[in-house]
């Protein structure tokens, strides 16, 4: 690399204010939207959890690009027979950040896992009254009800006890809503009167300290020199380089003003495994991109509706179009590798005749009027919303079905649709942990209403089966559950199912050990640049 364009880039990114350092561990990575904030426990989108990543740990992780759990904050963990006990020891000596309003006085200890978890349980909570917030993870998994208390034992043991059997509790708490705040940062912001800055000027344990952060621009962070596994930290600095247009992000990364990126456009993708400067890695998609139909507006509100609009949908010509060699037809709620997906489900076929019959003996009116939202952002599950809902607009018009596109900016879109403002949204996801209840608890269920659960749908019969499978450990019990919870959502049709793509992350050939994630995270630990 010539030192004036490294220089260029530097600069450009306000990295140095002084004397350039060419010998500084500098990442940029071109990030595809503007996190809502940093306080994770509030947020569901992988937006908000990558741009928190760098600044926490959790006391459980996942490790880096895979699925496996290993200890974290908690060095081991026990759990009682009857499954309701979980006792964990926590690591000695780890040090939390600082800013210029706070510098921590003592190291991570179980009061630190009590106010992050009891902040989340009591709504009573002096720093939640001070500073009220949803938890929308937390609730969708039923935690907040399953939690039935949290202690400390000695100041690193802390022990969960739940009031039932949860198979999933560990792989939950590996995920970016369990993130471990520091009490004493609580307490000072809550003396100052500032709660709120724990959202915004955040303090955590991870390998990145939180330097700021200017909203459509660029987030900073440097590498945590205390990190308690310091060979996790290469870089010096890290910036997130803000960009939503994917071909801004592409031109950076050819021009090394960023070293990695997200989200390629899949027409782009050929040009770019063509230049000996980059390298695409691969992932299969652990995802799935879905239209939600709101149950609560009318006509949605019945079933013989959501069939037609189902059988309406052209879904061959919309994975040609959108994702292109990327993606590969959704039958089901959750992707294909997902354990305990049922294969014997399958799709009601593309029938506008039916369609049209179905709504007229609804008697829903020719040109009926309805919202369909198409997302503001690329998502891994769907590359090119606009152009996805241009189509569905065109496929629902010849059944008689007027539909109108809106979009709204990537937070507030999400924001109104956990309102339920939307008549038809489309929306993805990408799982966290590796469980079904990941998806069919998480996605679906009546707690998820008013969470991740966009189509504001609540089945009874469907609940049943999604939690009596999260209360048994064994895994054949729960696959048959689940199945069963499949084939009812499927009769029910809450949802139409559209697509599972690639994951595909072009990356400069300079940077060493970025692992793609199949729960769709960015993670910079032990990421290095040549």
């Amino acid at each position: 690399m010539r030192p004036i364009t490294l220089l260029g880039t530097l600069l450009g990114l306000g990295l140095m204010t002084q004397a350039p350092d060419l010998l500084a561990k500098n990442l940029v990575f071109c990030s595809e939207g503007s996190p809502a904030g940093f306080d994770t426990a509030q947020y569901t989108s992988a937006t908000d959890n990558d741009a928190a990543e760098p600044i926490y740990n959790r006391l459980v992780e996942f490790e880096r690009g895979g699925t496996a759990v290993h200890p974290a904050l908690a060095t081991f963990w026990e759990i009682s027979e009857d499954g309701m006990r979980y006792t964990f020891h926590l690591r000695e000596g780890v040090k939390f950040h600082g800013n210029k309003d706070f510098t921590p006085s003592r190291d991570f200890s179980a009061d630190d896992v009590l106010f992050t978890f009891n902040r989340m349980l009591d709504k009573r909570h002096p720093f939640r009254k001070a500073y009220p917030t949803e938890f929308p993870y937390f609730v969708s998994m039923g935690l907040d009800k399953n939690i039935a208390k949290v202690e400390k034992t000695g100041p690193l043991t802390v022990v969960f006890t739940l009031n039932s059997v949860d198979a999933a509790f560990i792989q939950n708490l590996a995920m970016s809503f369990a993130s471990i705040l520091s009490a004493e940062y609580a307490d000072h912001l809550l003396a100052e009167g500032r709660a709120s800055d724990i959202n915004q000027k955040p303090i955590g344990t991870g390998p990145f300290v939180f330097q700021r952060y200017q909203k459509d621009s660029q987030i900073r962070y440097k590498g945590n020199p205390a990190y308690w596994a310091p060979e996790q930290v290469k870089l010096d600095n890290l910036v997130f380089s803000i960009n939503i247009d994917p071909s801004v992000r592409i031109q950076k990364l050819r021009r090394n003003e960023c070293q990695v990126t997200l989200h390629p456009r899949p027409a782009d993708l050929p040009a770019i495994k063509a230049d000996s400067k980059l390298s695409v890695l691969h992932k299969p998609g652990f995802n799935l991109g879905y239209i939600a139909y709101n149950t609560q507006h009318p006509p949605f509100d019945r079933l013989e509706v959501r069939q037609a609009m189902d059988m309406a949908v052209n879904k061959q010509a919309i994975i040609q179009a959108v994702y292109q060699d990327s993606g590969q037809a959704a039958v089901n709620a959750m992707p294909p590798t997902q354990w305990s997906y049922d294969k014997t489900i399958k799709d009601a076929g593309f029938n506008p005749a039916k369609a049209r019959e179905l709504l007229q003996a609804a008697g829903v009116k020719e040109g009926t009027e309805v919202t369909l939202w198409a997302m503001p952002v690329q998502r891994p599950y769907n590359p090119n919303a606009k152009l996805m809902a241009e189509m569905l607009q065109a496929d629902w018009a010849k059944v008689g079905i007027k539909a109108r596109i809106v979009s709204y900016e990537w937070g507030e879109y999400l924001k109104r649709m956990k309102n339920g403002e939307h008549d038809i949204a489309l929306i993805g996801w990408t799982g966290d942990n590796g469980d079904p209840d990941n998806w069919l608890g998480t996605l679906y269920s009546c707690d998820a209403i008013g969470s991740n659960n966009y189509s504001l749908w609540c089945d009874r019969e469907y609940d049943t089966l999604v939690k009596q499978a999260k209360q048994v450990t064994d895994r054949e019990q729960r696959t048959r559950l689940y199945q069963q919870a499949q084939q009812r959502l499927k009769q029910q049709v809450p949802i139409t199912p559209v697509a599972h793509s690639t994951v595909n992350q072009p990356i400069s050939a300079k940077v060493k050990d970025f692992r793609v994630s199949p729960f769709g995270r960015n993670d910079f630990s032990g990421v290095s640049v040549d």
